[in-house]
């Protein structure tokens, strides 16, 4: 049997707003804005990116429908900014959310947190859904700034 390494790989999320989403993103989970500003000054010297593609983030050139954070203690591309370890990525699509998610993100508080992260995180832009409690455990079902569910346990 041959063994095939490990994919890297990447949590893509649709937005109507990607880079709202990503500073909520980045706050709620202590991740970083990647910064592709040099990537993007070099293809927009080069011809191979249009103006109108890019807005300025921030401070510096980013992508105008794309974004992503990453996990500070993850290795990245110096060169283009982006993460090479844990990452979401934030893309603007033309449709609001309509249904419930069939992939979501779990957030895990740690012990006896769990009510000042909901807190915490609500200041940030989200809010409470419902409170869960099951034999298998207990959580709160969140939904982010655009209303994609996510659980703090």
């Amino acid at each position: 049997m041959t063994h095939t390494p490990p994919l890297h790989w990447k949590l893509v999320i649709d937005a109507a707003d990607p880079h709202a989403q990503a500073d909520f993103w980045a706050a709620a989970l202590g991740y970083r804005l990647e910064d592709n500003s040099a990537l993007i000054e070099r293809l927009l010297a080069l011809g191979a990116a249009p103006p109108e593609a890019t807005i300025k983030s921030h401070g510096r050139s980013a992508w105008r429908d794309l974004i992503a954070v990453r996990h500070p203690d993850d290795p990245y591309e110096e060169e283009t900014g982006i993460g090479q370890g844990r990452r979401l990525l934030f893309q603007r699509v033309p449709e609001l959310k309509s249904a419930k998610n069939r992939l979501h993100l779990d957030v895990h508080a740690g012990p006896g947190r769990r009510a000042k992260e909901v807190v915490r995180l609500q200041e940030l832009g989200a809010s409470v859904l419902r409170h869960v409690r099951e034999p298998g455990g207990e959580w709160v079902v969140m939904a982010d700034p655009e209303g994609n569910e996510f659980c703090v346990q």
